[in-house]
């Protein structure tokens, strides 16, 4: 949780200024710039700056921020710099971490740690009509969908933020299907209470926990044409998408935004002393990750993979599930995270953080308090 009164937990980014970054290295290597980027919105209209062509990365859109001082964290660093450049005050304002990231421009290496604020009706109002930052540079507010679109020309850096940017604040998770068991057909029953229940146009989890349900998977894909699905990806349900002749069975495929590996399975990805192993490199190449962590080995292999992903150009991670919450129905004999122990969990994770375990979408404004940016369950969401 971040806001501008209460930043002491923020964990302090080492100097980016000593004897050995001041001078250079045998290898020529150049320094880290330690960077806060600010992703400033309301509702789905987004602040973009514009770099000028004499600077770094020039001639391209970017997101409001700037450099990490030595004595200050990255939301302080942050709350400074969109004062600096647009005179927008953040101190009030909820600031979510979205993520970390590491980028070598070749001439430059830049980590970025990546924040999302959503400004108040006023501050909107106030500052939607100006067009040039308090340092000369152009500014302008810009849809979501253009945005996530590629309208914008951004720093190659920020093509991992957009992927980001694609989570929605809800996401369904599915029935398992034994949870129809006592029904006479089961799938049936499975297929119509999904098929009806869904939220339009929701992002959902298909999860049926059963080695031959693909064809319950991709049936309520084709009854729900409007919903976009998270599908697991240990083999339990793949979707044979390359052998589809059929513009229908083309079109499902490409609703599928991401795949989920669950904690074991990305327990699995490294060896006892952090290692890849062989499952790593078969995973999805082709759409992004969710993963799910339930404490801090998990999310730093969740860290890890999500680096190894960006350094491959493969898809990367969009976000974790770290659970549980709150007690759940699903799981009894677990023992729940409780809000605190949940983002400082959730502080460790460098991507998208997503709320998951006896929660409802009510508690969404919550878990933006505690450092999350999305929430996710069974019964209250379907």
């Amino acid at each position: 949780m971040l806001n501008g009164a209460n930043q002491q937990s923020e964990t302090k980014p080492e100097s980016k200024t000593n004897s050995k970054t001041n001078s250079k290295t045998k290898t020529d290597k150049p320094s880290i710039v330690n960077v806060a980027v600010a992703v400033i919105h309301y509702k789905d209209q987004y602040l973009l700056g514009f770099r000028d062509a004499t600077q770094h990365q020039g001639n391209r859109y970017e997101f409001v921020g700037g450099k990490i001082e030595a004595d200050e964290s990255a939301a302080q660093a942050l709350i400074r710099e969109v004062a600096e450049e647009t005179g927008i005050l953040l101190d009030n304002n909820t600031i979510v971490k979205l993520g970390r990231l590491h980028h070598d421009y070749g001439d430059k290496q830049v980590s970025l740690q990546v924040y999302k604020i959503e400004l108040t009706a006023e501050q909107y109002e106030q500052h939607r009509h100006c067009e040039q930052g308090l340092e000369g540079q152009a500014l302008t507010w810009v849809s979501k969908s253009q945005l996530l679109a590629g309208a914008y020309h951004l720093p190659a850096a920020n093509k991992t933020i957009l992927e980001w940017l694609e989570l929605p604040s809800k996401i369904a998770i599915t029935y398992p299907l034994a949870h129809f068991g006592t029904h006479i057909d089961a799938a049936a029953a499975w297929l119509q209470y999904h098929q009806e229940k869904l939220t339009s146009e929701s992002w959902v989890y298909i999860r049926l926990k059963d080695a031959n349900s693909k064809h319950l998977t991709e049936q309520l894909m084709t009854a729900r044409p409007d919903i976009l699905a998270i599908l697991p990806d240990d083999n339990e349900q793949p979707l044979n998408v390359e052998e589809s002749l059929t513009a229908n069975e083309t079109e499902t495929g490409q609703r599928i935004v991401a795949k989920h590996l669950t904690h074991s399975t990305l327990m699995h990805c490294f060896d006892e002393v952090g290692s890849p192993t062989v499952l790593t490199q078969l995973l999805s190449k082709d759409h992004p990750l969710i993963v799910s962590c339930h404490d801090i080995a998990s999310i730093t292999a969740a860290n890890q993979l999500a680096s190894m992903r960006i350094q491959n150009a493969l898809p990367p991670v969009i976000g974790t599930f770290i659970s549980p919450v709150l007690a759940t129905q699903t799981h009894p004999d677990d023992t729940p995270l409780g809000w605190e122990a949940w983002s400082a969990l959730a502080e460790l994770a460098d991507m998208p953080v997503i709320g998951l375990g006896g929660l409802e979408p009510a508690m969404l404004n919550q878990a933006l308090q505690y450092g999350g940016i999305s929430v996710a369950g069974i019964r209250q969401f379907i």
